[in-house]
């Protein structure tokens, strides 16, 4: 039986990812010498943005450890549907989806509370689930 991880421990885990985000970003800002409407300015930002995304929790979450830095922190990793380690194709699948659960305020998230498997729509979409690692 797994142990699906609840709302509160993927938000915190969220935002800790959220934050290395965001320092991932000033770097990459920093050392390519940007300035208002510079070379990673206006809309290249916001690419720069979801690109240091994707990479971030595609590689990870498909990796073998199976979390991101956050999710480390919150003892959770992501699988499929029988617990097993997802790829990098199902990863990439699960930020898209991620985006989309994200545009209405957050309403894609909301089911998390709800169901039996605490999943997300971006869950649902991509059929994965986020469990409390067993040690």
């Amino acid at each position: 039986m797994h142990n699906y991880s609840g709302f509160l421990r993927r938000f915190i885990a969220s935002i800790i990812d959220l934050f290395i985000i965001m320092l991932l970003v000033a770097f990459f800002q920093f050392i390519s010498g940007m300035k208002e409407g510079g070379v990673l300015g206006g809309p290249f930002f916001y690419i720069l943005v979801i690109l240091v995304s994707w990479n971030y929790f595609a590689y990870q979450e498909s990796s073998a450890r199976q979390w991101t830095v956050g999710k480390q922190a919150m003892n959770i990793i992501v699988t499929d549907l029988e617990g097993n380690r997802i790829s990098f194709d199902r990863a990439t699948k699960r930020f898209v989806a991620k985006i989309l659960a994200a545009l209405p305020l957050g309403a894609g998230f909301l089911p998390i509370l709800f169901n039996e498997k605490k999943q997300g729509i971006h869950d649902m979409l991509a059929k994965t689930l986020v469990l409390v690692r067993e040690d």
